[in-house]
């Protein structure tokens, strides 16, 4: 019966809510609840269902359902400026997480590193003909065990190769020292922000429900003579980021003379 599985999830939803159930805590298992006297057991297990497709809980092997941590972590607008001396140890999402007291880390995908024909959108972005060989390196964004976003980092397959970035392993020294080392110096970047569905790949990767948005941070840098080296995709849970974009200068320019003799 419909009825009684949306009250049990509302009631759960609601607990979760107010903190009876707070992340990392487990809900109780199915066939306690059915003991417990809150219905069926596909009664139950529907209600579980609603919870993780809104991105509540997620289904954990070996731990049941647990209640999903959905704090969020500012994602400032100056996290690339605060790293941009190379041969540093923290990259941009190690120093923006730190700075809130989280244990922010990137974890390197394996392999890091594919050589692919650049999709449509990608080409666009990067200024480069579609099916044009490109580099893709991938790395997951993490607190703690949570995998918080996922990050892909595309460049055309001559400033891959000339810069080491084609290497299916961790560039050591980092990415931007990789670069300069090669002669290209990042001068300016756009960043385009949108919002999206998840991908199944993407909700499991992100451990979300369905009904929980993307959000999309496409950053396109060029050099110093205007050619795009590099576009970082940005891929993470909505309830999970936030934009900080501050401060922002405005330009302003000299007030009106508004004396009398101005006026009609």
């Amino acid at each position: 019966m419909a009825g009684k599985w949306k009250a049990l999830a509302d009631r759960l939803e609601r607990e979760i809510r107010e903190g009876t159930h707070p992340p990392g805590a487990a809900l109780p298992q199915i066939l306690d609840q059915v003991a417990a006297g809150a219905g069926a057991k596909a009664t139950v297990s529907r209600a579980y269902q609603e919870l993780e497709s809104k991105g509540l809980v997620t289904s954990r092997r070996g731990h049941g359902t647990v209640v999903r941590d959905r704090s969020r972590v500012r994602v400032p607008l100056s996290r690339f400026e605060r790293v941009l001396d190379p041969g540093g140890t923290r990259g941009p999402w190690e120093t923006a997480t730190a700075e809130q007291g989280l244990d922010g880390r990137m974890e390197v995908a394996t392999p890091a590193a594919e050589t692919l024909d650049a999709p449509a959108d990608t080409a666009g972005l990067l200024t480069i003909a579609p099916g044009a060989a490109v580099v893709c390196r991938r790395r997951r964004a993490m607190i703690g065990p949570d995998v918080i976003a996922l990050q892909e980092a595309w460049y055309p397959a001559d400033v891959a190769q000339a810069a080491g970035l084609d290497r299916p392993d961790k560039i050591k020294g980092g990415v931007l020292a990789a670069l300069l080392d090669a002669g290209f110096y990042p001068a300016e970047a756009d960043e385009y922000v949108t919002a999206d569905e998840p991908t199944p790949e993407q909700a499991a990767q992100l451990a979300i429900g369905a009904r929980v948005a993307v959000l999309v941070i496409d950053r396109v840098t060029r050099d110093r003579t205007g050619r795009t080296i590099e576009l970082v995709r940005t891929t993470g849970a909505s309830d999970r980021l936030s934009l900080v974009y501050s401060p922002l200068p405005l330009k302003i320019g000299a007030p009106r003379d508004s004396s009398p003799s101005d006026q009609s």
